[in-house]
């Protein structure tokens, strides 16, 4: 019987979906009282796109279907489930293009993803999938906001608190004693003041303090794709997706107030098991820093300047200060002669994103402003400029700059020959600044001068204190997250706007659903495309939605035009997998507490500081609430390296129409450009007339090929990208050589944390070894009989050598797949089945537990076989082998027996043999008589378990 992977893996792909084999069970659920120990396994949410998988998609699937596999076996109660991050801007660009909805695309990119998931066998739970673009999902996602918005981040008490409990400390003491999260510009109140408050100005002053609030932030507008872009999703100053221009602007938005969570979030870094660069990744987009905020009041005038320092014993060397472009007191403060070349340089900055201007550290730009601020010591005037090396996110968007220390503040004075005042002690600042904090003595400082760092910072906080100028201050990079997008594929805000204060829709009305809409752009005079759905109003007395036109203001309100981020849905996702079908609430008390959280989460390391952040604040704000008992979502995370491609090129001559072969371009100045690599062959030549269709642009190019007439492409190892045309489908690997081999050649490409190259020339070597281990279970037939090999395998014991070739394996693979060391997994299996080849091991002893142990890797061929050997159950139920340290101890040694030093043969012995025993046995061998030639030795020395040396 041939192993025919083809009809094998449609065979048990469809036994899986019908039976649902990979069923997770809740508490509670039928039969739930034989339930295993729960385990969760998760690949982070994909979003489906219309390209379809590549082969670098599915690898950190199959690692988690290895690990969700070998749990189920270990006998635990595996939750491995699946779904998709269907709201996106892809799906929104493809509609704009086109005219269809982004609901139908989506549609039809789920159907291709899930044929292709399905063909690779993974062990999902279907029947838990969820969507984040589906109502009845994103009616939690909803609910969720409306949460936040009802909450308050209490500092004293370390955590989220209802906003009816801060209404009831405001009405019985005011703010005296609220210690909060909130707006920068609150002022404080007392209790009669707030119990006076009209209604309108009550909900102003707790707009202040909620968990998600409007406010008017800086933001990433790309008016080509008419939104707000996250910092994450721009690529050097342009949108990542289209390429588009990014600009810096102020727009009234939705936020989040994730920067309460802070601390929170740094320190319990500590309780989870991540990759420390993955740790740090979060605690530098964190950012704590411990310093003082000092205030520069701006001279002739009724403004401040709050700036934060973490340096605050440098003050003496403060010789100018540095605004943000965007900060709010730039256009207040710039005199009449300086104000044109101020607004040219705004204009200018704003065109570069954050992340382009924190990393460009070479090119110094500013404007000065023309106004002086106070030095709030020596009262000496302080030049005022701007520069965008200065962010107005971070800190208060103001540096006092002191360039002797700082050394973007020291390039900064050289360039715009500003002063620079040495402040530390045997200091040489001639070519750069002195960043040097420990043992530093600060001088020319008044009454700092003298003191070393430490000493210094204390008391200088002290003296600002004293005069009302500063105080100690903890800082965080963390900024409140932007949460409105201007686009139309996402979840509508549950909220309606009364006399202009947002006001939430009852849960019990949700989910308020996306309106059609006729375009998905913006509408001509700038509003979301949201503003183009003709019945977006909602009727306070009727609770729902109704046409525009009946919008009276009295009962009838407009509704928020913005929708939510991408990130919204993936932010919790993983508890409505717990409990998917629950119409009461996002996930059972009970389910929760039986699931907790996620053991083990993989997906790629893109998502360090976006999601993976926004996950946990959102735990942890449930936690706060009730709703939750876990404070971290994820237990357990590995980033999967990058399956790369190896592209392929063709060179065109400079100026011309002329294609050179890879061995003929020697000097030439040439274009490289990228070629499909469907069109290359195993020996990289390129189909010339393939080429020509492909890009009709070269149909007349002149193709100069090598002596052999063979067009050799230039080969390239970078990203696996269909832009690159380096693309490998995986449906084309499974349907050459089985989702078997697939799933074990991704994992024996390398360590699953690293990037590596595909080669799709070396899948053969994994098939083969399929092949091989299918064989180890057909005997070959007689010759009088003829035809296939059949099926067999024996009843008879084992040989110790094939009891040992399995239970190293089953060790090897075990220690192999606990510490997701996959790659030398598949290496072990090869060796194991050589092995076994070699031995003519046809035994059941061995060959049943194989099965079991390779099926996490190779499922397809595991339950066949599984089934072949007499099973009616599918081999995901079976037991892990145990491994047993009696098959691995050696009972024999081959020792080598030397005569005079010189190793002449060996001899298996026993290692239960004594020395006396081994040295009998050595001497009475006839090949030691031969080498004596009757002689007695003067000598024999005996090693046991090593050697044996005969001197004569």
């Amino acid at each position: 019987m041939n192993y025919n992977f083809n009809e094998i893996e449609a065979k048990w792909q469809k036994y899986w979906a019908k039976n649902q084999t990979f069923k997770a069970q809740n508490p509670g659920s039928p039969n739930s009282e034989s339930l295993g120990a729960p385990y969760y396994v998760l690949d982070m949410f994909p979003y489906p796109s219309g390209a379809g998988l590549h082969v670098g998609h599915p690898l950190g699937y199959i690692a988690s279907d290895i690990y969700a596999r070998y749990k189920g076996h270990k006998g635990f109660n595996v939750l491995h489930p699946q779904g998709y991050d269907s709201f996106g801007l892809p799906a929104e660009q493809y509609a704009i293009q086109t005219g269809q909805h982004p609901a139908l695309t989506t549609e039809n990119n789920i159907k291709r993803y899930r044929e292709q998931l399905d063909k690779i066998g993974f062990s999902f739970d279907w029947s838990r999938e969820v969507r984040t673009s589906n109502p009845e999902y994103y009616k939690w996602t909803q609910w969720i906001f409306i949460q936040l918005f009802e909450s308050w981040y209490d500092y004293d008490q370390g955590k989220s608190r209802a906003i009816s409990e801060l209404e009831e400390i405001f009405s019985a003491e005011g703010t005296t004693r609220v210690k909060a999260a909130c707006d920068d510009d609150v002022e404080g109140f007392s209790a009669e003041e707030w119990n006076a408050f009209s209604s309108e100005e009550k909900q102003k002053q707790l707009l202040k303090y909620r968990l998600t609030y409007l406010a008017e932030t800086e933001v990433n507008w790309c008016p080509q794709l008419g939104t707000v872009l996250a910092n994450d999703e721009i690529v050097n100053g342009v949108s990542e997706r289209g390429g588009y221009p990014v600009v810096r602007k102020k727009m009234t938005q939705w936020s989040m107030r994730i920067s309460a969570f802070a601390e929170r979030l740094l320190q319990d870094l500590d309780q989870i098991d991540w990759t420390e660069s993955l740790k740090e990744s979060q605690r530098n987009w964190i950012g704590k820093s411990v310093g003082a905020q000092i205030t520069f009041k701006i001279q002739n005038s009724e403004f401040e300047i709050p700036v934060f320092s973490t340096r605050p014993d440098t003050i003496f060397g403060v010789t100018f200060m540095t605004l943000a472009p965007e900060h709010e007191l730039v256009r207040k403060i710039t005199t009449p002669e300086q104000k044109e070349e101020v607004e040219t340089y705004i204009a200018a900055s704003a065109k570069r994103s954050e992340r382009e201007r924190m990393a460009d550290v070479k090119s110094i730009s500013g404007a000065f402003t023309g106004a002086y601020a106070e030095h709030p010591f020596t009262k000496e005037p302080v030049p005022i400029w701007i520069g965008d090396y200065v962010l107005a996110g971070y800190g208060t968007g103001a540096v006092m700059a002191v360039p002797c220390g700082d050394q973007r503040d020291y390039d900064f004075a050289k360039h715009f020959d500003l002063p620079i005042t040495n402040i530390f002690e045997n200091a040489d600042i001639s070519e750069e600044a002195f960043s040097g904090k420990e043992g530093t003595v600060i001088v020319n400082s008044d009454f700092l001068s003298g003191l070393e760092y430490k000493e210094a910072l204390q008391k200088v906080i002290l003296e600002l204190e004293k005069n009302g100028n500063g105080y100690g201050k903890t800082n965080y990079r963390l900024r409140d997250a932007v949460f409105s997008r201007q686009r139309y594929w996402g979840e509508p805000f549950p909220v309606y706007y009364v006399n202009g204060m947002p006001q939430m829709i009852d849960a019990k009305y949700l989910p308020l659903r996306l309106p059609e809409v006729e375009k998905y752009l913006p509408t001509e005079t700038g509003e979301p495309p949201l503003g183009n759905s003709t019945d977006w109003a909602w009727d306070t007395e009727n609770n729902k939605v109704v046409p525009n036109t009946q919008i009276d203001e009295e009962t009838i309100f407009r509704l928020e035009l913005n929708t939510m981020p991408g990130w919204a849905g993936s932010s919790w996702y993983l508890f409505r997998y717990m409990d998917p079908h629950n119409e009461e609430t996002f996930v059972s008390k009970e389910a929760q507490e039986y699931w907790k959280n996620v053991d083990l989460y993989i997906g790629g390391s893109e998502h360090a500081t976006g999601h993976l952040l926004y996950s946990r604040f959102w735990t942890k704000f449930l936690k706060d609430r009730g709703y939750l008992n876990v404070e971290e979502p994820f237990k357990k995370l590995i980033n999967q390296g990058m399956i790369l491609g190896t592209s392929a090129f063709v060179y065109r001559l400079e100026g011309e129409n002329v294609l050179l072969s890879k061995n003929l371009v020697g000097n030439n100045k040439v274009q490289p450009i990228h070629a499909d690599v469907s069109l290359i062959n195993a020996s990289d030549e390129l189909d010339i007339e393939g080429f020509k269709k492909w890009r009709p642009e070269f149909k007349d190019a002149k193709f100069v090929t090598e002596e052999d007439g063979m067009y050799k492409v230039g080969r390239e190892v970078e990203k696996m990208s269909k832009s690159k045309y380096n693309v490998v489908n995986p449906d084309d690997i499974c349907e050459n050589y089985g989702a078997d081999t697939l799933r074990m050649y991704e994992m024996f490409l390398g360590p699953l944390e690293q990037a590596k190259p595909w080669n799709t020339a070396g899948i053969t070597g994994v098939h083969n070894f399929l092949k091989k281990l299918w064989k180890l279970y057909h005997s070959s037939p007689s010759p009088s009989e003829g035809g296939e090999k059949s099926f067999f395998v024996s009843e008879e014991p084992a040989s110790k050598d094939s009891m040992k070739s399995l239970h190293k394996t089953i060790k090897k693979v075990t220690e192999d797949i606990e510490n997701f060391s996959f790659n030398t997994s598949v290496s072990t299996f090869m060796i194991c089945v050589n092995e076994l080849s070699a031995q003519n091991c046809n035994s059941r002893e061995v060959l049943e537990p194989l099965a079991v142990l390779i099926a996490p890797y190779a499922p397809h061929i595991a339950e066949e076989l599984w089934e072949k050997l007499g099973h009616s159950e599918s081999v995901a139920t079976a037991a892990y082998p145990v491994y047993e340290e009696k098959y691995l101890v050696e009972s024999t040694k081959n020792y080598p027996v030397s005569f005079n030093g010189k190793m002449r043969f060996t001899m298996e012995l026993s290692l239960e043999l004594t020395k006396d025993e081994i040295e009998k046995t050595v001497l009475a061998d006839e090949r030691t008589k031969d080498h004596i030639s009757g002689k007695a030795p003067k000598k024999v020395i005996v090693v046991p378990g090593k050697i044996v040396n005969i001197v004569i």
